[in-house]
């Protein structure tokens, strides 16, 4: 046979026989992979049954297994870890920790000095926005609601108690020792003194309420069918009432009948002191006692319901407020039985 014959024919052999990967049919795919679509066949049923792909429900472990897992969590021998983490890193983990909840505290007190550093515990930095008064009563205690019956010690005995405890620091035994008499009748100005220092307080002494002290008649006119209520201004910090003016205080009948009401009195006098203005403060004013008006209904009606509203008067009072009822007025329900 002719070497070049056969070597020809393996030639031609191999320029015959193409190579199993490699044709392309303008870039789109391999014929190999032509081959295998032809040749592939629709899925059987079995194959198309979901169930078994499912997620197979987690045997239920034992009490013995959890406790084994739980001690194995708390205390790994094998790897020498306490609740997942070797002491390195809970080494890290409390230093980081420790130095962010440092570093925190530190700006929190920080900020704290400062804003303590700013202000003063005296006096407030911006008090340019200041309300005027508003004015409370007592007796307050199921509201501003005042009913008994004048033969009925039950009826109005928790009145005269809650009085009675609304007047004891304004006993003449401690006033006279821990304030001063002021005879002046304008305002007591103390501001040359230093912010630190304490300020004096003027007597309002209890005796000066007259019919409405309690020491006369302890039943404070209840048991008469003739009540006594206290009203007092709100104390606002460096607030001078009035401008130079006395506030006064007037009562009357809101809805009801006018007659009603009958004789209204006022002790000591119907007006707040400007004597007891401005206040300093729990801090320098420390046996500050507000000043008080009593105020006697000697000739009320009985079973008569009425709502009566006292109000302040004087320059800078605001008495109509509608969203607040306690600016300047206060309301109550007076009923008076037999």
């Amino acid at each position: 046979m002719d070497p070049s014959t056969t070597e020809g024919g393996a030639e031609e052999k191999l320029i015959k026989s193409p190579p199993p990967k490699v044709i392309l049919k303008h870039g789109v795919e391999l014929e190999e992979e032509q081959e295998e679509l032809a040749e592939h066949q629709p899925l059987e049923q079995e194959d198309l049954n979901f169930e078994r792909w499912k997620r197979r429900p987690i045997p239920k472990r034992t009490l013995h297994q959890k406790i084994a897992d739980l001690k194995k969590y708390l205390w790994n021998a094998e790897t020498n870890e306490f609740m997942g983490r070797s002491g390195k890193s809970w080494s890290l983990i409390l230093l980081f920790y420790a130095a962010l909840y440092a570093f925190l505290a530190a700006m929190f007190g920080g900020c704290m000095f400062c804003l303590m550093w700013s202000i003063s515990p005296y006096h407030p930095t911006f008090n340019d926005r200041v309300m005027p008064p508003g004015l409370t009563m007592a007796p307050h205690l199921e509201g501003h609601d005042i009913a008994f019956n004048a033969s009925d010690r039950k009826s109005w005995k928790k009145y005269a108690r809650s009085i009675d405890e609304y007047l004891r620091p304004y006993n003449d035994a401690v006033q006279d020792r821990k304030n001063i008499r002021c005879a002046h009748d304008s305002y007591f100005m103390q501001d040359d003194l230093e912010d630190s220092a304490e300020r004096k307080a003027c007597q309002f002494k209890r005796s000066w309420l007259g019919e409405c002290s309690g020491l006369r008649d302890p039943n404070y006119g209840y048991s008469q069918g003739r009540p006594c209520i206290l009203l007092r201004m709100n104390r606002i910090l460096g607030y001078l009432p009035g401008q130079g003016k006395p506030i006064d205080v007037t009562c009357g009948v809101k809805k009801g009948p006018q007659e009603a009401i009958g004789d209204i009195q006022f002790f000591p006098k119907n007006i707040f002191d400007l004597k007891y203005y401005p206040y300093y403060g729990k801090l320098r004013h420390v046996n500050y006692s507000s000043p008080v008006v009593a105020v006697r209904f000697a000739g009320v009606q009985q079973d008569a319901h009425i709502h009566v509203q006292c109000k302040l008067n004087g320059k800078g009072i605001i008495n109509d407020s509608p969203t607040d009822r306690y600016l300047g007025s206060v309301t109550f329900t007076l009923e008076v039985g037999a």
